[in-house]
């Protein structure tokens, strides 16, 4: 019996033994939180590990202002006792901590992180994250370039998600909590140790974007009228005037979305929420007229100085916040304090958005803590408080313009870059500034377009400089948030139709692309809700490996199928020189001048003032609207199908009621668009059936498919139907235009819920256009050039000049046309200087031709 019982307690040893070694399996359906001592570990995702020390045991389960999820899905994962060592595995990383030896330090704590390539990266905590990619910062106020007025040391970016070291440590140590009332307030927390977030990824910076959208929430897609174009400007406009401006845009035929009235709409200095009825007699009418005019309206707000004696509603508010009004005293400001906010949405900001105010532009720029809870960022604050209370009033969705206010910003939507000195230095800064942000996911960026203020230059160079503000503008249309303002500066007045000649069109034409742009800037604005991928994000998203992808730091990428490199410098005779990375991988089609090029180098270029560096991966399908828009209110049912010269290609567009929530709920379409090519003589360009639904959804749309920098093809065919050519533009035919070579196919009311099917036949030898778009531009400008300083214009150049328009009128004479500007358009440069008399005007001729 005794060699029985010692048998039995050396098998339970050994069994016990066993077990410590052996992994725990534990399957997707158990909790991933691992309790050992005053230790808590949570595997949140594949890529995050939540780490708690509290010596109490007291762990925190509320949301923090940073991380508002942490009951994801499981994860797999194995957890072993090893020695003094608890092991816990998952696919990606194994962490390793003593048990029992108290706070997280380099001896007791350190995760492994599996890249993709099979290289482990090692971190414990001390570790240094010197390669931070950075995120953001509050405010561009006063700030010239990357520094402040009169400064030399660049102001400093907050450390964003992103790193080359491969990992990021969230310390959420210290941050508030939202309590569990119906609408979330700040409370402290009672002891705070030790609460990090290790987030892993290597050069996988997509995937840790996205992960931190689940746990710190998504990225909210604004109004689709948001991204039309918002005019604003520091004056005491008055009613009349407004309505002069608004109608001046629809003279221009220029579309208009958003109107912002600055600070003089009320009758306070800096804080007031009563109208001034000396400017606008009846606001509320007022308001219903702009709304008529499918107008969105913002006012300014700077709510400091709180609720003065002067206000309308002083003695309603007073008396909820029992207030003693003796002495007329101001109600004081504290965003901390629920009661006055509550109190201020209710009797004070409501009131003005049932008149017809459809947000706020909230300008703090005073005290940035809190003067009732210590440590409490009051910009962070407000925007919490103001975008929430708009969510929970009405199913519209809410929209906030206000400035950065640190991590967990990024629910909150469009930030207010601040004022900015009017300069190339600024516009050289923010597509780098813009693009960055998106590393702390916060992708919407709104610029004072132009520049605020002119900064400490002296007065004779006080004044607009319409070279530097088209290239602004044009820098707009490919930034998150389209809007222009300035400080109150009677030289400073920007509406368009105070410029002249080239910079009017090529301003009239950057506010059209913005438009025509909407839909694929909607679709991409989804994405960055889906995924936490930014409509605007640095190269190295897509390019990790590549250095280029951190050096050239303005360079970025819009939406998947755009690369942008802004003009940030002034031109040399007319023309201005950039840089341009093309990375491998795909090729590279230069919009404005037609030229395909080879991905994989980097290339020197120059544009006029009308063109601008953009690159269209090869073959990209570009949504597109017609120049029929005028706002963005509702969804047009003209839709243009944008194919550019390459392989084949395949893309969605998203569609939604364009302003309430639903799309959360899963009220939106997508339409799959595809092309497919077989060699160089069939391409079939397919528009598929939409999936899914929303409220008030259109049921049929106009379709034009465009095939840009195209040779004529022999035939087209839609759904097995023969199509003419008619450059009547009728329905259900095609046909060609010369100056943009493109092909132009339509079919109106097409039902959207059907397969729609363009096949398009190409002669077997084609001649070769790529470049020739922009070159037929250069001559026209020489053209007018040579016309406008009175020099002859000889005729073979005349005719030369005409072969977009020869084109149109003899299709059938394509390539011999094509040959024939080919052939002559070298001879150009010297034909004009055997005949212009004037030296530097055929020299300036010959530099438009020839550069670029």
């Amino acid at each position: 019996m005794k060699s029985i019982f010692i048998c039995t307690i050396l098998f339970l040893c050994v069994t016990f033994l066993h077990a410590q070694q052996k992994p725990n399996e534990v399957r997707d359906d158990r909790p991933t939180m691992i309790v050992s001592g005053a230790a808590r570990f949570t595997l949140l995702t594949s890529h995050i590990i939540r780490m708690e020390y509290d010596s109490t045991g007291r762990f925190v389960n509320a949301p923090s202002f940073v991380v508002i999820h942490r009951d994801l899905p499981a994860i797999p994962y194995t957890q072993i006792n090893q020695g003094q060592w608890l092991i816990i595995k998952t696919s990606t990383m194994e962490l390793k901590y003593k048990i029992g030896s108290g706070k997280f330090n380099q001896e007791n704590l350190q995760i492994t992180y599996k890249q993709a390539n099979g290289s482990p990266i090692l971190w414990h905590p001390g570790m240094a994250n010197n390669e931070n990619l950075k995120g953001t910062f509050r405010t561009l106020d006063g700030m010239n370039g990357d520094t402040h007025e009169g400064d030399t040391i660049p102001t400093p970016f907050q450390n964003g998600l992103l790193s080359r070291n491969g990992w990021y440590l969230l310390d959420d140590s210290n941050n508030f909590l939202f309590d569990n009332s119906s609408w979330r307030w700040v409370k402290k927390r009672n002891n705070p140790e030790l609460d990090w977030y290790f987030m892993g990824y290597g050069t996988n910076y997509k995937a840790i974007l996205y992960d931190f959208t689940k746990i710190a929430g998504k990225i909210p897609l604004p109004p689709r009228y948001a991204f039309g174009y918002w005019w604003s400007r520091y004056w005491n406009y008055s009613d009349d005037e407004l309505r002069t401006l608004v109608e001046k845009f629809k003279q221009y035929n220029i579309p208009l979305d958003v109107l912002i009235i600055d600070m003089d709409w009320h009758t306070a200095g800096w804080t007031g929420y009563t109208w001034n009825k000396s400017l606008f007699p009846d606001p509320e009418k007022f308001l219903q007229w702009l709304k008529g005019q499918h107008l969105k309206t913002a006012l300014n707000l700077h709510p400091a100085s709180g609720i003065a004696p002067t206000e309308a509603k002083y003695t309603e508010f007073a008396k909820a916040m029992s207030f003693d009004t003796t002495g007329h005293k101001n109600i004081p400001f504290e965003c901390a304090d629920k009661k006055y906010m509550s109190n201020l949405f209710n009797i004070v900001l409501n009131p003005l958005r049932k008149e017809g105010v459809d947000f706020w532009w909230l300008d703090w720029q005073q005290w940035p803590y809190s003067k009732e809870i210590a440590g409490l960022s009051n910009t962070w604050w407000l925007n919490y408080c103001f975008f929430t209370e708009m969510e929970q009033q009405t199913n519209l969705r809410p929209l906030l313009y206000h400035r950065w206010g640190g991590l967990g910003n990024h629910r909150y939507q469009i930030g207010f870059s601040g004022d900015v000195v009017i300069s190339w230095k600024s516009l050289a800064f923010q597509p780098y500034f813009t693009a960055t942000a998106s590393n702390v996911l916060y992708g919407y960026w709104s610029h004072d377009l132009g520049g605020h203020w002119f900064g400490n230059v002296p007065d004779s160079l006080k004044k607009i400089d319409p070279e530097m503000y088209t290239r602004w503008m044009q820098y707009g249309v490919f930034s998150p948030i389209f809007r222009t303002h300035s400080t109150k500066d009677p030289r400073l007045n920007r509406v368009i139709w105070n410029f002249t000649g080239d910079y009017f069109n090529a301003l009239y034409n950057a506010i059209h692309l913005r438009y025509a742009l909407a839909p694929y800037i909607y679709t991409m604005s989804r994405k960055a809700y889906d995924t936490g991928i930014s409509l605007c994000r640095p190269m190295y998203y897509d390019y990790p490996q590549n250095k280029e992808a951190y050096a050239l730091k303005d360079e970025y990428m819009f939406g998947d199928n755009m690369l942008i490199k802004p003009v940030v410098t002034p031109a040399i005779n007319g023309l201005s020189t950039v840089k341009v990375w093309l990375p491998a991988g795909n090729d590279w089609y230069e919009w404005s001048t037609g030229t395909l090029f080879k991905g994989g180098q980097i290339i020197t270029r120059k544009f006029m003032i009308d063109q601008y560096p953009v690159y269209v991966k090869a073959g990209a399908i570009i949504p597109m609207y017609d120049d029929k828009v005028k706002n963005l209110q509702e969804n047009s049912k003209d839709l243009i199908v944008k194919v550019f010269p390459g392989s084949s290609f395949s893309t969605r567009l998203y569609e939604d009621a364009g302003n309430n929530n639903d799309y959360q709920k899963g009220a939106y379409t997508f339409t799959k668009i595809q092309t497919e090519k077989e060699g160089n003589k069939v391409l079939r360009v397919t528009i598929y059936p939409r999936t899914g639904a929303f409220s008030g959804m259109i049921h049929n749309r106009n379709i034009e498919v465009q095939l840009y920098g195209s040779v004529i093809p022999d035939s087209v065919v839609l759904n097995g139907r023969l199509l003419s050519y008619n450059t009547d533009k009728k329905n259900d035919t095609w046909n060609y235009s010369g100056h943009d070579l493109t092909v132009h196919i339509r079919s109106n009311d097409v039902s959207c819920n059907s397969k729609t099917e363009f096949e398009i036949y190409y002669p077997s030898k084609q001649v070769d256009i790529n470049g020739m778009i922009g070159e037929m531009h250069r001559l026209k400008k020489a053209v007018a050039f040579l016309k406008n300083s009175g020099s002859p214009i000889p005729d073979m150049l005349s005719g030369v000049n005409q072969t977009d328009i020869r084109i149109e009128y003899h299709p059938t004479h394509f390539n011999r046309l094509i040959h024939e500007f080919a052939m002559y358009y070298p001879q150009v440069g010297d034909l004009i200087n055997q005949t212009i008399v004037n030296p530097s005007i055929a020299k300036q001729c010959s530099y438009y031709l020839y550069n670029y």
